[in-house]
């Protein structure tokens, strides 16, 4: 059955208009519809309920002229099945880490070593031996304060490398654990029987010490486990 207007009709099979003349068989046969009064089917004076309004089939939507278009079908909601749970293993740059650890070492020694000389030279402070001993001081303290320092830098690297296997937030333990041990270095001076410039020259160079392991270590261990959330 065609269905046809003044000039132009609506093919409800392929949904587009088509010149007069053509006789294309819809789907669905055109619905009467109540004329309103006044109306006249067929002309450009048709009520907006005959042409162009969508109309109810069975509570399905169509549009068209004829009402023969295709009706408009519920949207279907894809079904997306989760992804499984990768299990991640932390991986480590044990290399990276270490190297970074050893001159991590040589740092804190060196630091050690600039402090006692800066305290004695600059500011004449009697630190690990008399005022008027040599510019070092007594040797064996000296060397004592560079290899603990060395030892401290290691063993927060060794404590870095546990902390990466097994803890979710490794550089946040790391930084209070490096953090609450430079603090206790730094108040250890004030506890002896020595004069508070003594005490203070010690305490600052423990505290830089610290700092620097502390930092150092953490950057060292960012860079050797690259990918990981480690804050």
């Amino acid at each position: 059955m065609s269905t046809t207007m003044d000039n132009r009709y609506w093919d409800g099979d392929t949904e587009r208009m088509a010149p007069v003349g053509h006789q294309v068989r819809t789907a669905v046969p055109p619905r009467p519809m109540a004329q309103e009064q006044g109306s006249v089917p067929g002309t450009r004076f048709a009520s907006q309920h005959e042409y162009g309004a969508p109309r109810d089939f069975g509570g399905e939507q169509r549009y068209g002229y004829d009402g023969a278009s295709t009706a408009l079908p519920p949207a279907r909601t894809a079904m997306v099945q989760p992804a499984e749970p990768v299990e991640q293993r932390p991986v480590v740059d044990a290399t990276r880490l270490w190297s970074g650890g050893l001159a991590t070492a040589i740092v804190a020694a060196l630091i050690g070593l600039v402090g006692v000389l800066v305290v004695r030279v600059a500011f004449h402070v009697a630190l690990y031996a008399p005022a008027g001993a040599a510019t070092l001081g007594s040797s064996a303290a000296v060397t004592t304060l560079c290899l603990v320092s060395a030892a401290a830098a290691l063993a927060a690297t060794g404590l870095a490398h546990l902390l990466l296997m097994s803890t979710p937030r490794p550089l946040a333990y790391l930084g209070w654990i490096v953090g609450l041990a430079t603090a206790a270095a730094t108040v250890i001076p004030f506890l002896g029987a020595t004069s508070m410039a003594v005490a203070t020259a010690a305490a600052v160079i423990h505290l830089v010490i610290g700092l620097a392991i502390g930092s150092l270590v953490a950057g060292s261990a960012a860079a050797a486990s690259r990918g990981r959330r480690l804050h």
